[in-house]
């Protein structure tokens, strides 16, 4: 094996400009995929960050406006979801859902601590909602509201990761501390962590207290409702129209207008969501692999010209008894060196663009006006296990594109190859 590698340097070696351009093309071919991948990735996890939030089997239903004329009323009403909506869940539709959980909003609530200002809707619920959404299950700190904030109506809110290190400094310290939310004085209760796209992040309030502070006459903007059994379209479409039946007695609107009230399963949501990132995922290794294509027929190319220039050697080396195998060796070993060697070298460098395009743009977002900005890059890396992938990928291209002309090689014969120059 020594004197394998030491007939390999010496060939390396006097083929300097030759094993260069090799590397060059191996280690761009890495370089470029390893680079496409962290791009692929930071759009990728700001569309995981997006979804994060889901729990999945939460039906959600929004209040709409009629489209059609119903018993002499016109088409145009809005519909306001109550509490009547929530009994249609929880008793006429008890056996697909589970929990049911209003909630409503009150936007452009100015919170401060300190001089630190935000500006931020108040999202009311109830305990029941943690069934519905992770932030209020998944919490990095505290605790989410309970039975008893809701029951003695305490102005207690639950704040995201990233508002909470605006307002307080640190998020680690800012449970039971005091906020000014439109001069009302709130305790932070708990923290969750920062999933969503959008920096427009949910301040979360008893719904008890939001009655009491602004209103008793009270309206849900929309109704999560946790259910069971739904798992298809085809289910989503008959629970929708199963509720959308009972709830039109109720809101005096045709039992066929879709319109009137506006339902959406997560799971639904969930399953395209999975689709349309399994087909980024797919199109980037794809690219990925055509771009290494590029390095392998570099190989390919190079190698075949060291076998023409050793034609002469290997015809020797077969008059004097080298086996077929100790040639094909020979090439094969060569491919598998300079694949190796500059295949790291370009997936190092990869590693650090990636790693530079994370610190330069890492969070990059867009402002969408009214909706605040969203985070459409995020986190651009590439995993150890992908950069490894990537690496061995390129080690088997080496092979493959080695072999070939290996084969060549090993059917060269001797009286051929002593003839040429």
């Amino acid at each position: 094996m020594r004197d394998t590698l030491e007939e390999l340097y010496s060939t390396l070696r006097r083929s300097k400009l030759r094993t260069t351009l090799t590397g060059i093309s191996v280690s761009t071919g890495i370089f470029l995929l390893i680079v496409l991948l962290g791009a692929g990735n930071g759009i990728i996890h700001a569309f995981s960050n997006m979804a994060g939030s889901m729990v999945l089997d939460v039906m959600s239903v929004y209040g709409g406006a009629t489209s059609k004329p119903y018993h002499g009323l016109n088409a145009g009403r809005v519909i306001q979801l109550d509490d009547r909506d929530i009994d249609i869940a929880l008793h006429n539709m008890s056996g697909q859902a589970t929990a049911a959980s209003g909630t409503s909003s009150k936007d452009n609530i100015t919170l401060r601590l300190g001089s630190s200002t935000l500006s931020r809707s108040l999202t009311a619920v109830d305990p029941s909602y943690v069934k519905m959404d992770r932030n209020a299950s998944d919490l990095i700190a505290g605790r989410f509201i309970d039975p008893l904030d809701s029951a003695e109506r305490r102005r207690v809110m639950v704040l995201s990761k990233q508002d909470a290190e605006a307002l307080a400094g640190s998020w680690e310290s800012a449970v039971g501390r005091y906020i000014n939310a439109g001069g009302v004085m709130y305790m932070i209760a708990g923290i969750y962590p920062n999933r969503s796209m959008s920096d427009n992040k949910s301040v979360y309030i008893p719904l008890s207290t939001y009655k009491a502070l602004y209103g008793s006459e009270h309206h849900y903007d929309n109704i999560s409702l946790k259910t069971r059994g739904v798992v298809s379209s085809k289910d989503v479409d008959l629970f929708a129209t199963r509720f959308r039946g009972i709830s039109s007695g109720i809101h005096q609107f045709a039992p066929d207008d879709e319109n009137a009230i506006f339902m959406w399963n997560t799971t639904t949501g969930a399953e395209e969501t999975n689709k349309a990132l399994t087909i980024i995922r797919t199109a980037l290794w794809i690219i990925g692999l055509l771009t290494l294509i590029s390095g392998i027929v570099g190989i390919s190319n190079i190698m075949l010209i060291t076998v023409k220039e050793r034609t002469h050697e290997f015809g020797i080396r077969k008059a004097l008894g080298a086996r077929p195998a100790q040639i094909l060796r020979t090439v094969v070993t060569e491919s598998i060196i300079i694949t190796t060697i500059f295949g790291y070298i370009g997936l190092v460098l990869g590693v650090v663009a990636t790693e530079c395009l994370n610190y330069f743009g890492g969070q990059s977002t867009v402002n969408l006006g009214e909706a605040g900005n969203i985070t459409v890059f995020s986190d651009p890396t590439v995993d150890f296990a992908t950069a490894i992938e990537a690496l061995i990928v390129m080690i088997l291209a080496g092979v493959t594109a080695g072999l070939i002309p290996a084969f060549k090689a090993v059917r060269i014969k001797p009286i051929e190859a002593l003839r040429a120059e």
